[in-house]
């Protein structure tokens, strides 16, 4: 599909939802948005006196399918919920007032922002916790791509190899040789489940993968994610894993303003060297179809398990402004992941520049009242037991050292002999 059909694709999307939304309240022609406003019905959820219902979502019908049972979300606390910007703090369709309607999709729930201003233009239940499939690992190469030389080559371990049979994978080999930045080619363009393991191992010191997947965690709590808890580097399914699609737009942005990042994201093929009688060299190709299709793409991330269905991060830029889409629960019909991401992203566009609801808050910004999802003030979310003598120069608060030890090892198992029956693919 060309980028002219897939914004033509966009066009037909505004137009199925145009009645569901002036249903809602949405005016149908595209008027000047007016910033910071939003539906007056769009800022809260429902189950109090006076507390209005959310606004419906624009959905498509989406096809029956069968999928694990959704694991119960942690609470939310409207400390958390109202991060970024009290209309944000719905269940349901928050848009600037004026505003042309958003594009009918399946996604259970979804964020445009603009990655310069921090600006966000719209979204379906920003702060709903959500199962990330493989856009986690966006987190891990937010975390560790600045840390990591890419010219280090690393051996695969046996350990590194430990993912679910048929779940997306590159094909590294136990005993194989690679340098770390074909490592990153491999997780963003094929999304190579065996290539987050083996980068959380290097990242995570002497805690190995736990303690990459636990520096994961340090950093969504520093960039304000607070629904992000993730417990596989990967996005394989794990116990207690959730996301946010507002969440997934902090994570995104800070990986597009790395240069480094976006050189990968937007890379075409890559070759995988032999590995002498091990294997043989071979090519891997750029997954994500709006590279290719969306005119002025920067790249972004597919993903999907069972459990979680489709989820998408992407990005582009036009006439000097970049923009952010993600979305989280799509089903692939009647359009796949990554074209309900470009609908969106042409709505996006569509809309003036001053347009917003919200905003991206910035690292480190304090949020009175938010407790961060991946670290609890008694817990780590993901450890491991350090090895004899090894100190992870890290301290976390009410935690004895027989707990942690006990806690590390247990959830180490977890994480490396997992077995579920969904799937991660690159298929967004």
């Amino acid at each position: 599909m060309t980028g002219s059909a897939t914004r033509g694709a966009a066009a037909v999307v505004g137009t199925l939802v145009l009645g569901v939304a002036t249903a809602v309240g949405v005016p149908a022609s595209g008027a000047a948005a007016t910033p910071t406003a939003a539906l007056p019905s769009a800022t809260a959820r429902p189950g109090g006196a006076g507390v209005p219902s959310p606004v419906p979502c624009p959905r498509q019908p989406a096809p029956a399918v069968s999928r694990p049972p959704r694991p119960a979300p942690p609470p939310v606390a409207p400390a958390e919920r109202a991060v970024g910007g009290a209309a944000l703090a719905t269940s349901g369709l928050v848009v600037p007032a004026g505003s042309s309607p958003p594009p009918a999709v399946t996604a259970t729930s979804w964020l445009v922002a603009d990655l310069d201003t921090g600006a966000v233009l719209g979204g379906c239940g920003p702060h709903e916790p959500g199962t990330p499939a493989s856009v986690q690992k966006l987190l891990l190469a937010a975390t560790l791509l600045p840390t990591l030389d890419p010219q280090r080559v690393v051996t695969v371990t046996r350990a590194d190899l430990d993912i679910e049979p048929g779940s997306s994978a590159v094909g590294l080999v136990e005993g194989g040789r690679y340098p770390v930045e074909l490592l990153w080619l491999g997780l963003l363009l094929q999304s190579g489940n065996d290539t987050a393991n083996v980068l959380a191992r290097l990242g995570g010191g002497a805690q190995g993968a736990a303690g990459g997947v636990r520096a994961m965690n340090e950093r969504a709590h520093r960039l304000g994610a607070y629904q992000t808890r993730a417990v596989t580097p990967s996005g394989l399914d794990g116990p207690g894993q959730f996301t946010s699609a507002y969440d997934l737009a902090l994570i995104a942005r800070v990986c597009f303003a790395d240069p480094t990042f976006r050189r990968y994201a937007l890379t075409r093929q890559a070759q995988v060297p032999a590995q002498g009688r091990l294997a043989r060299g071979f090519q891997i190709q750029n997954e994500n179809p709006l590279v290719d299709r969306y005119p002025g793409a920067l790249g972004g991330k597919t993903g999907f398990t069972d459990l979680a269905r489709h989820t998408y991060v992407g990005a582009a830029e036009r006439d000097g402004r970049r923009l952010v889409v993600t979305l989280l629960g799509a089903e692939p019909r009647p359009l796949r992941g990554w074209q309900q991401g470009a609908a969106l992203l042409d709505w996006g566009f569509s809309l003036p520049r001053d347009a917003t609801v919200g905003r991206l808050v910035d690292p480190g910004e304090p949020v009175p009242g938010a407790t961060p999802a991946g670290v609890p003030p008694t817990a780590p979310a993901v450890v491991a037991a350090p090895a004899a003598g090894a100190s992870s120069g890290i301290r976390w608060p009410g935690v004895a050292g027989g707990g942690l030890a006990l806690l590390g090892a247990v959830l180490a198992v977890v994480l490396l002999r997992r077995r579920r029956s969904g799937r991660t693919s690159a298929d967004g």
